[in-house]
């Protein structure tokens, strides 16, 4: 497995090794002991999400989950392409409101870690994307939460996303309050 840094502390691009022959191939996508024997320890996983969105240009997000149920994330594409984003929204971090985003594929294999204490969203790049990703808490109703897709300076890549009401609604990030803080 490739092990990446990213430009956020914490945040991290892992490129699982693909064996592949005419048949197509093979991926281990999540092995626990390949990322600690590379010294990356991450949190127990208790849920897996799988959300398909039929349009190029859907853009999901910016989502968080608030503390005790916020979620760290693995994120990974299963078919098509996405441009996936993480934020930094723990307030007192030095990297506080950066995001960092990376291209996601099914031909790429590509899958981002995204800590808890982060603000997560995606936009899909090809025709009936799917994401897959694992989580470190159960979605819970009472905990969920977004901020404005335009408001972090992130470039989408696309003027006029579709949109749930929810995502379009959400508060900007200037006027939000973050419910995370930063741990050294």
């Amino acid at each position: 497995m490739q092990i990446e840094t990213t430009s956020l502390p914490g945040v991290l691009l892992l490129t699982p090794r693909r064996h592949g022959d005419a048949r197509g191939f093979f991926s281990e996508s999540w092995n626990r002991k390949t990322l600690e024997d590379a010294g990356v320890h991450l949190p127990e996983f208790v849920q897996d999400n799988h959300s398909m969105s039929g349009a190029v240009g859907t853009l999901r997000g910016l989502h968080y989950q608030s503390p005790p149920m916020a979620q760290g994330k693995l994120v990974r594409c299963g078919r098509g392409a996405l441009y996936d984003v993480a934020v930094d929204a723990r307030r007192g971090s030095p990297t506080y409101g950066q995001w960092f985003g990376a291209e996601l594929s099914f031909e790429n294999g590509r899958q981002l870690w995204i800590p808890a204490g982060f603000l997560h969203g995606f936009v899909t790049r090809a025709p009936d994307t799917e994401i897959v990703y694992k989580c470190t808490a159960h979605y819970s109703a009472a905990n969920d939460g977004g901020v404005r897709w335009d408001t972090v300076g992130i470039d989408w890549g696309v003027d006029a996303p579709i949109l749930s009401d929810k995502d379009r609604d959400a508060p900007a990030f200037a006027d939000w309050q973050s419910p995370f803080t930063y741990e050294d």
